[in-house]
């Protein structure tokens, strides 16, 4: 593999580390305070805890402890593990490091993303809507470390089996339910890889797009983002997010951190660290983002969201999706077909378990049960439909 040589460009990897320290001790403090982590729990009809529900909409994110079991966490590694592998050996290539067919270079969408070792591929570029207008530090990787990395992985439900049945998650779905209607519709799906010493960060900035000026805007109107946990999300790896801002509408983020001296190490950001097999929620207008992983820790956190149906349907597509696409009634369907195919490949591998009836799709469980025929037509390629706003 091609490797690049460090430079003086920046800090070094341990000096970002080290530099960090004191500013995620402090982190870590104001975290524990806020009241906004612990296991799931839900009121007597299905729906998640008051309790859990108020810290939430006060804060912006939750932290869920202890949600994935071991057999399927492991089941999660092994295929996240395997799309890494199968992974191109450089961006453009065709092959991976193996000399195989490279994963995906047959589906609609490329689901690899890569980006320089430590760096910003998206801050102060203009990409995804300008999302991300301020540039957060880039690091000098160590000598020898990969000329690419890969950021992040995209088409979970098409090339992870586990994380189509994570998709149907009972419990998760539960949530959604309760935040956003009995009738939510899925967002997006992308699977974020922070390789120990060379992991690259992602810009603050706040999801939404769409409806920042719209009339009956309110702090949930954008949705909200599970985060699974494959490994420990640490004080090093994790998102950082600053609570209460999904409040405050559109933030001027470049304005904040030059007001910061420049710096990226905005004040009164928290860490969400947790632990494996934990999952976070975050509202998608909560100011967040994640710095260089110069830690010796490995993150990967297999992401997807929610929305609430009346905030997607009629609107136009956002965020690197054909920008010619509305989402109307036939996309939306099809689009949500995945959570219904996602439940019944669930209750094939966990029986044990009651699956989530999901609203929208009573009465046609028998023509989405998770089969060949199924997955050509429902999984294959369903991120070509994703309900982005």
């Amino acid at each position: 593999m091609d490797t690049v040589a460090a430079t003086p460009a920046g800090p070094t990897r341990s000096e970002h580390a080290a530099g960090m320290a004191a500013y995620q001790r402090d982190g870590e403090r104001r975290a524990l305070t806020l009241g906004n982590r612990g296991p799931l729990r839900f009121d007597a009809e299905g729906k998640l805890h008051p309790d859990i529900l108020a810290a939430y909409w006060r804060h912006g994110f939750y932290v869920f402890e202890g949600v994935i079991g071991a057999d399927e966490l492991a089941e999660l590694r092994a295929d996240a593990q395997n799309m890494i592998e199968r992974a191109p050996a450089t961006p453009d290539a065709k092959l991976d490091a193996q000399g195989r067919p490279a994963l995906g270079r047959d589906y609609a969408r490329d689901p690899y993303s890569f980006c320089k070792p430590l760096a910003d591929p998206w801050g102060g570029t203009g990409i995804y809507s300008n999302r991300h207008p301020a540039r957060m530090a880039e690091p000098t990787p160590d000598a020898g470390a990969p000329a690419h990395v890969i950021h992040l992985m995209r088409g979970m439900c098409q090339a992870m089996p586990s994380a189509l049945r994570l998709y149907g998650h009972p419990k998760l779905l539960a949530i959604a339910a309760t935040i956003n209607g009995a009738d939510f519709v899925p967002f997006n799906d992308v699977i974020f890889v922070k390789q120990p010493g060379v992991g690259g960060s992602v810009a603050w900035h706040q999801d939404g797009i769409t409806h920042w000026n719209a009339p009956n805007w309110d702090e949930g109107i954008h949705g909200f983002n599970f985060q699974t946990q494959l490994y420990p999300s640490t004080l090093g790896n994790c998102l950082w997010a600053v609570p209460g801002t999904h409040k405050l509408g559109r933030i001027d983020i470049k304005r904040l951190v030059d007001e910061n001296s420049g710096s990226d190490r905005l004040p009164g950001a928290v860490p969400m660290f947790c632990a494996a097999g934990d999952v976070t929620m975050a509202n998608r207008q909560i100011l967040h983002g994640s710095f260089a992983n110069t830690s010796p820790d490995l993150r990967i956190s297999i992401t997807f969201g929610f929305h609430r149906r009346a905030s997607v349907l009629g609107q136009k597509a956002v965020l690197s999706v054909e920008s010619d696409q509305i989402h109307d009634e036939a996309r939306i369907f099809d689009r949500s077909a995945v959570i219904a195919v996602a439940i019944d490949a669930r209750r094939q591998r966990f029986p044990q378990e009651t699956p989530f009836r999901y609203r929208p799709f009573a009465g046609l469980e028998e023509e989405f049960r998770f089969n060949d025929a199924t997955f050509a037509r429902v999984i294959r390629d369903y991120n070509t439909k994703d309900l982005t706003i």
